[in-house]
């Protein structure tokens, strides 16, 4: 008679099987020239330099399995690697994944955990290079993401200037409203608030706004992981001016706005404060003509901080430590 025995787990499996398990369903790009198998990877990088960026999502922390799939978990930790990349404005070639990964973890999840990482890297044709993987309690995701310049020179957070505008492309609010509905067990009764869902559980980052940006001549550049106040309070205090945004400039999407009416809180908040989105904000001298791709939502004056309304805004987004 089954009963337990009928969830096969990564601990059936044992160590080795479990890596040739996540490796055999790991198609590679032409950017990686070695592959899992050896010591390292090897990929190319025709510009001279990489492009690293690397972050960490901790189960009860970033995700909870009992809100999200394997899947979604995989798309959103290969996701917010592949933002930072694109918000430097290079092209994402590869990641590398650290995983810790309890051994009743069911491998049917672990196998849409890697199907998640595999779909959100063919977006921008990168792919998954190597990794390690150890026994843990919770679900440890460790990603390092590597990128192209394209002989293109980096956007940092340090080159805004008065007299430029502010812009973002990409979404704001949605990971935020999804949260939220999560948290307060509201009934997804309505398409637009399983959107809100989905945009937590799966974010969309714009990715081919970063190498945009980069060739319109984006003077600064990051990507929204922590609300946009605070992280434009970067760029902010990186360039030595200050950042004023026009509330009225920015657009509130659908789901947003209903998840907002549901719970009787205010969308704005949600799109100036909420992360986890992994839109690009970006500030450009005047004279740029941007793309449909970029909205203008500020400007760029004399001074320090980040205003809206004309005032400074006490709750700002993340804080790891806060």
């Amino acid at each position: 008679m089954c009963v337990r025995r009928c969830v096969i787990t990564v601990g059936d499996l044992g160590e080795f099987g479990v890596v040739n398990r996540i490796t055999g369903r790991l198609p590679q790009s032409a950017a990686v020239m070695l592959g899992p198998g050896d010591d390292a990877a090897m990929v190319r990088a025709p510009d001279g330099r990489v492009v690293v960026s690397t972050d960490l999502l901790l189960e009860g922390r970033h995700f909870r399995r009992d809100w999200s799939s394997g899947y979604d978990v995989g798309r959103k930790a290969a996701a917010q690697n592949l933002a930072d990349v694109a918000a430097m404005g290079a092209t994402p070639t590869s990641i590398v994944v650290g995983l810790g990964i309890p051994a009743d973890l069911p491998l049917a999840w672990l196998d849409a955990l890697t199907e998640g990482f595999a779909d959100e890297c063919a977006q921008v044709g990168a792919s998954v290079a190597g990794g390690d993987v150890t026994r843990c309690d919770l679900v440890v995701i460790g990603v390092t993401a590597l990128g192209d310049l394209g002989g293109r020179a980096p956007v940092l957070r340090s080159g805004a200037e008065p007299g430029h505008v502010v812009a973002v492309a990409g979404r704001l609010g949605y990971a935020a409203a999804g949260w939220a509905l999560l948290e307060a067990g509201t009934p997804l009764d309505s398409p637009a608030l399983r959107e809100a869902v989905t945009g937590h559980r799966r974010p969309c980052p714009p990715y081919a706004a970063g190498p945009q940006a980069a060739e319109l001549g984006a003077s600064a550049m990051l990507d929204v992981s922590d609300g946009l106040l605070q992280d434009l309070g970067h760029v902010a205090e990186a360039s030595g001016v200050r950042i004023e945004l026009d509330p009225q400039a920015f657009a509130v999407g659908e789901p947003v706005a209903a998840a907002a009416k549901e719970l009787g809180s205010d969308p704005l908040e949600w799109v100036l404060t909420g992360g986890e989105d992994h839109a690009l904000a970006g500030t450009f001298p005047p004279e740029v003509r941007l793309p449909s791709s970029w909205r203008v939502v500020g400007r760029v004056i004399e001074g320090d901080g980040v205003l809206v309304y004309g005032r400074e805004i006490g709750q700002r987004g993340w804080d790891h430590f806060g």
